[in-house]
């Protein structure tokens, strides 16, 4: 099969050599609009990979960010008051629940880093909460 394939390249260059001039024109202006559009779409498609890098590092960063930030100066409460929930809000806190075993009042803390804005979800439930539509449930499984 290999000897089959090296004689198939070696009578190409004959064979091309037999083919009419228009023919020939045609194919190596084909060739030329592929390799263009090869060099093109690797252009994109690495600005877009630069893109993507970009976003997938802003959101890593935003995750960590979440994970830290009871620690960080300025947060609303002790860093032992706050769970972690995540989504749709990233924290609720129970603010001096550690420190005097009281609890002062409920928080639902939302992380925000750079320039981010809330999601739709997000001011949702931001809005629920001015608005007072919040209630404790106590759900009582199996009755």
């Amino acid at each position: 099969m290999i000897t089959n394939i090296l004689s198939y390249i070696k009578n190409t260059p004959a064979a091309i050599s037999q083919l009419p001039l228009p023919v020939i024109i045609l194919i190596s202006i084909l060739l030329l609009l592929l390799i263009v559009q090869t060099i093109r779409l690797h252009r994109d498609h690495s600005s877009l990979r630069h893109d993507a890098i970009k976003r997938s590092r802003s959101v890593i960063g935003g995750q960590l960010a979440e994970q830290i930030a009871p620690f960080l100066p300025g947060f609303p409460c002790h860093p032992g008051d706050a769970r972690f929930i995540g989504k749709p809000v990233d924290f609720i806190a129970f603010p001096g629940m550690t420190e005097d075993n009281t609890v002062h009042e409920v928080l639902l803390i939302e992380v925000k880093t750079g320039t981010s804005n809330l999601s739709g979800r997000e001011r949702e439930i931001k809005r629920a909460v001015a608005e007072g539509r919040v209630r404790y449930v106590e759900y009582r499984a199996g009755e």
